[in-house]
């Protein structure tokens, strides 16, 4: 597990005064709940990529079985980090709003594609993934059922678990640039 075993629970950092604002905020208002986030993805040459949002940078890059030069995770792996750190974040914050002391936690993920899909060489396979599994390590002195609740909640909000789990209307426009 990660540094944090040693140290102590993090969670207890997560700025709470600012999250239960804003939640009041919305409940106030619901129309201040409505948020667009944006990304914007520059191709750098070969399979690489870097993304901006909100001034930071992601880089992407294929396995050199695939292409790539194997310089940054595949973008099927960031989909993973995506949704463990969404998932990450809510247990770290429900465990914050119910007082919970985690002593540490990690999520190991997996994702299983056919690489036929993505070749295009079986129009009947789907290029992404077939299944994704994940583990949640918890270490803490709480009660099993507590943790329990409070990864069901994680799970339940988070945004990113939704999108995959229910998919998402998706638009492409195609703009040609002299």
């Amino acid at each position: 597990m990660s540094q944090t075993m040693e140290t102590g629970c993090a969670c207890t950092l997560m700025n709470m005064a600012n999250y239960d604002g804003f939640v009041q905020q919305v409940q106030d208002d619901p129309s201040q709940g409505f948020f667009r986030f944006t990304a914007k993805t520059s191709w750098k040459g070969g399979a690489v990529t870097e993304t901006t949002a909100r001034g930071r940078s992601i880089t992407a890059d294929e396995p050199e079985g695939l292409g790539g030069t194997d310089s940054a995770a595949d973008p099927v792996e960031l989909l993973l980090a995506a949704l463990t750190s969404c998932v990450s974040i809510g247990i770290a914050t429900q465990a914050a709003k119910r007082g919970v002391h985690l002593d540490d936690f990690e999520i190991e993920v997996g994702g299983d594609l056919d690489l036929r899909g993505y070749f295009g060489l079986d129009p009947d396979i789907r290029p992404g993934y077939t299944g994704i599994q994940y583990t949640v390590k918890v270490k803490s002195d709480a009660d099993r059922a507590v943790i329990e609740d409070i990864l069901r909640t994680a799970e339940r909000t988070s945004p990113m678990l939704d999108n995959i789990r229910n998919g998402v209307p998706v638009t492409t426009r195609l703009e040609m640039v002299a």
